[in-house]
């Protein structure tokens, strides 16, 4: 992959831009990349197409390019233009303006879609001041938090352009934060988070100051709003992923910091008990991937061994009753301070609830009583004890004590 010429870009913007020694980007060419057109939405092409019809410069941005490039499935296409929100707005008669401090807009579709598009962002120092600040594609690309994460698509020519480095890594499988690890940390130290998520989803290696700095500043995680570390930690817990994720936030500390209740049970835990709980972990992440669980299943999994590790719930019930407030008290100890949507937090809740009941005549019974099939939860139930009475024997070794007949009164 060359670095082309100036002259030799296509493009009317592309040498404006691109004329400053040190902002000139590494230009992939479209016959040495994998992205195609095919591979993305019509709404999506609409949206560039548009753009780029009436003079603005129309990139795909983020992790959509990174997926793509990773022969991945895109969740999100997000656009970076040179177009402010006014004139992005007067394009797409079906559009609205969203955002306080960094204006941007979401373009909709039939069906409830929408495309993000965002104007390029000026310096992050720029906007200390609270002041929104709209910049060019090379500030944009260092404003962003991983070097996979700041490569663009340009719909002009569908080359690939790099300002970061980013190719390189993501040929070398390595998650490298942009700029000065300790000052970009501290200034979000989300980014964290999202480091550790991406070396979790895709199998890549975190460079060395990277990992560094994510270690030495794990506590700062406590200054971020609860609502972005929740926002954050649930794309991994329901992602697919869970089992790595983990396993880096524990070596990191960023797990005792995110789930202080948690990790102190996890600390003090024996080896099997350990292997017990990944080994939940990757059930989930493969039922996910298959499509074959919900939100509250995956949440419902990843909880379990707490519940039943620090003795407060029984692992083998010795009645059919449903403990519903030791479980929210328990749910409460490790989402504390963390507000969820009722809806998710019931399901969740009710789901554990539902597997003692489900666990006991799976255990002890011939058949499930009708009662307990006709429930909302029992199927969603009764995959998850099967899940964790398997790896209960396995791992832990269970045995289900055999139950003495009641005797008949004559």
């Amino acid at each position: 992959m060359l670095l082309q010429k100036e002259k030799d870009l296509p493009g009317w913007k592309q040498g404006e831009l691109f004329g400053a020694e040190e902002t000139r980007p590494l230009i992939i060419p479209r016959s040495e990349h994998p992205i195609s057109r095919r591979n993305i939405p019509p709404e999506v092409l609409k949206v560039l197409y548009r753009l780029k019809k009436a003079g603005y410069l129309a990139y795909l941005v983020g992790g959509s390019v990174r997926d793509m490039l990773l022969g991945l499935t895109p969740k999100d296409f997000d656009i970076g233009t040179d177009a402010r929100p006014e004139e992005i707005r007067s394009l797409f008669r079906w559009s609205r303006i969203i955002g306080k401090r960094f204006r941007l807009v979401h373009v909709y579709f039939r069906g409830g879609k929408f495309v993000e598009v965002v104007t390029f962002r000026g310096p992050e120092i720029a906007e200390e001041d609270g002041m929104e600040v709209f910049g060019t594609p090379a500030e944009d690309a260092f404003r962003r938090d991983l070097t996979i994460n700041a490569l663009f698509y340009n719909i002009a020519d569908f080359s690939v352009i790099d300002y970061v480095g980013g190719m390189k890594d993501l040929q070398e499988g390595i998650i490298r934060v942009i700029g000065p690890p300790d000052l970009r940390f501290i200034r979000d130290p989300v980014r964290m988070m999202r480091a550790i998520r991406h070396a979790a989803r895709i199998g890549f290696e975190i460079e060395g100051n990277t990992w560094e700095a994510i270690c030495r500043h794990r506590e700062k995680i406590a200054l971020c709003s609860p609502m972005r570390i929740r926002d954050e930690w649930l794309k991994d817990v329901l992602g697919g992923w869970s089992a790595p994720w983990v396993r880096l936030m524990l070596k990191s500390g960023l797990f005792h910091e995110v789930f202080p209740a948690y990790g102190r049970f996890l600390q003090g835990i024996s080896p099997e008990e350990k292997r017990f709980y990944f080994a939940l972990l990757e059930a989930s992440d493969s039922q996910i991937r298959r499509g074959r669980f919900s939100q509250a299943q995956a949440l419902a999994l990843f909880l379990y061994p707490f519940l039943v590790g620090r003795g407060k719930l029984p692992r083998l019930p010795e009645r059919a009753g449903r403990p519903y407030q030791q479980i929210r008290q328990e749910m409460e100890k490790v989402f504390f301070p963390y507000d969820f949507k009722k809806e998710l937090f019931e399901n969740t809740l009710q789901l554990l609830v539902g597997l003692w009941p489900v666990k006991y005549h799976l255990l002890y019974s011939q058949r499930m009583p009708r009662r307990l099939t006709r429930k909302s939860y029992f199927e969603e139930a009764l995959a998850l004890c099967k899940i964790i009475l398997r790896l209960e024997r396995e791992i832990l070794g269970l045995e289900v004590p055999k139950r003495k007949k009641a005797r008949r009164r004559i």
